[in-house]
């Protein structure tokens, strides 16, 4: 799905990844979930750039239903993934904290899981070998993603700026549709580590300037980073 010049999404609004395409390479945020490599081939074949124009992975955090086709690619192109060093270890086991499910509606859960299995989800590949960042860190990748440290959601959650193409990239640190109650609008992600530091997360990404705004669950927010951040706050 194409979003504006030069910028993808892939799934929709259950779970998301998103793909950054210009003339030097492509740059992935994200790889959703297993079943999202077809996406990724469609997506590709759509805009008629071959597989080997991607030139690497950048995870906004370890968790599975974001690095989905993230090991298969690096694996089959040798491209490198890219992780904050405070969620190594989750993308490389998939160990983590257990967290409160919080509040849940049947209807949208059994819609999430079911998404999930039509889209592989019980076969996700951890990622074997990845390449650390820490925030601050302005990455070798078409568009120049910058990494805006946002723990909180995960310890190593962290924002992809890419001024390239007026975006920033969150994630978990919010979500404009809650997986678990199917409830839109911006608001704090589920399955949240900190809470409370994820909430104070949100004055670094204030700071951004972008009119996109992608979280890795919900609709693309077109706005600015600060509005979305105070109505997170709100809620």
């Amino acid at each position: 799905m194409k979003l504006a010049p030069h910028l993808h999404r892939l799934g929709n609004d259950l779970v998301a990844s998103y793909l950054i395409d210009l003339p030097e390479g492509i740059t992935l945020v994200d790889a959703g979930l297993p079943g999202h490599w077809n996406d990724l081939q469609r997506e590709l074949e759509a805009i008629g750039r071959p597989l080997a124009d991607v030139r690497g992975v950048v995870l906004t955090h370890g968790d599975s239903d974001h690095i989905g086709f993230a090991e298969r690619l690096r694996q089959e192109t040798a491209v490198p993934v890219f992780i904050h060093s405070a969620d190594a270890h989750r993308v490389r086991t998939g160990e983590k904290p257990k967290t409160p499910m919080g509040p849940a509606r049947i209807g949208p859960v059994l819609s999430f899981f079911a998404y999930g299995l039509r889209k592989n989800a019980m076969r996700t590949r951890y990622v074997q070998d990845v390449v650390e960042v820490a925030d601050g860190d302005v990455l070798e990748l078409p568009g120049a993603p910058v990494v805006i440290g946002m723990p909180g959601h995960s310890p190593g959650s962290i924002a992809v700026h890419v001024p390239a193409v007026d975006a920033v990239f969150v994630g978990d640190a919010l979500t404009t549709r809650h997986v678990l109650t199917g409830r839109e609008g911006a608001q704090p992600a589920p399955f949240t580590d900190e809470p409370a530091e994820a909430m104070a997360s949100l004055d670094r990404l204030a700071e951004v300037s972008a009119s996109w705004v992608l979280p890795g669950h919900g609709a693309p927010w077109r706005g600015s980073p600060a509005d979305i951040a105070a109505a997170v706050r709100a809620t």
